[in-house]
């Protein structure tokens, strides 16, 4: 039996919730980040901002308004680790909580490892976005930095983000939203694609073919290069983009 004795009885153990300000700056917080990272323009954009909107402050909401995932395994967590004080700050960290972790949650394995998730997703978002813009503006199918490992490393970097959220405080809500969103982003990614195809003829086809969607290769050197500088054949004064 892991030594949870040691977590129960933390003096971080007051109660943690209810606190409704820190709810609404954590979510605008991590918001506005992504907002400022992605630069929405498109009806398109907006939705896939919505959605990330959505699971964090469904996150938040959970991790310092209602623990509502730690209420209905209450009873559950009471029989496995007796003397567990559910409102407590440390409890919501479940992981930690159930493996027995000792000391402070926010310096275990788990929790920087989650950290590095959600970094890597703003990392990632930045970069994209820069590559993309660029491409945009001339007109083009982007394919340098980031998309030429992937097709579509700003819906990465939300599926990053959301996972390393998902990992560092796991609930209910953001267990089920999870595979709903990647799911939504898949479809967005898709969708875009057969514009882009549309547009770009076989400068994006080149392009697709050689590229992962949103897992890069271990190995690039297993990928085909994608084109250097593949031109389209016409464009709209309003060029669909990929993400």
């Amino acid at each position: 039996m892991p030594a949870v004795n040691d977590v129960n009885m933390n003096p971080d153990t007051t109660p943690a919730y209810g606190l409704w300000p820190l709810v609404a700056i954590n979510a605008a917080i991590f918001i506005i980040f992504a907002f400022s990272f992605t630069k929405p323009r498109t009806a398109r954009d907006w939705r896939s901002l919505g959605a990330f909107s959505a699971f964090v402050v469904a996150l938040f909401t959970e991790m310092y308004g209602f623990p509502l995932t730690i209420y209905l395994l209450s009873g559950w967590l009471g029989n496995r680790i007796p003397g567990l004080d559910p409102v407590s700050h440390n409890a919501g960290h479940l992981w930690t909580t159930l493996l027995g972790w000792e000391g402070d949650p926010h310096f275990s394995p788990i929790h920087l490892f989650s950290d590095g998730l959600i970094a890597s997703g703003f990392i990632v978002l930045s970069a994209a976005w820069k590559v993309l813009f660029k491409a945009q503006q001339a007109h083009e199918v982007a394919t340098a930095g980031l998309y030429a490992r992937v097709r579509h490393p700003q819906y990465a970097g939300f599926m990053l983000i959301m996972l390393g959220f998902l990992i560092q405080w796991p609930t209910l809500i953001t267990l089920i939203m999870f595979p709903i969103l990647v799911t939504m982003y898949v479809r967005l990614a898709r969708r875009e694609e057969r514009e882009s195809l549309a547009e770009f003829g076989e400068a994006y086809a080149a392009y697709a073919a050689s590229t992962p969607a949103f897992v890069p290769r271990l190995s690039p050197a297993a990928a085909e290069p994608a084109p250097s500088n593949p031109h389209p054949l016409e464009v709209s004064p309003e060029p669909h983009h990929h993400s």
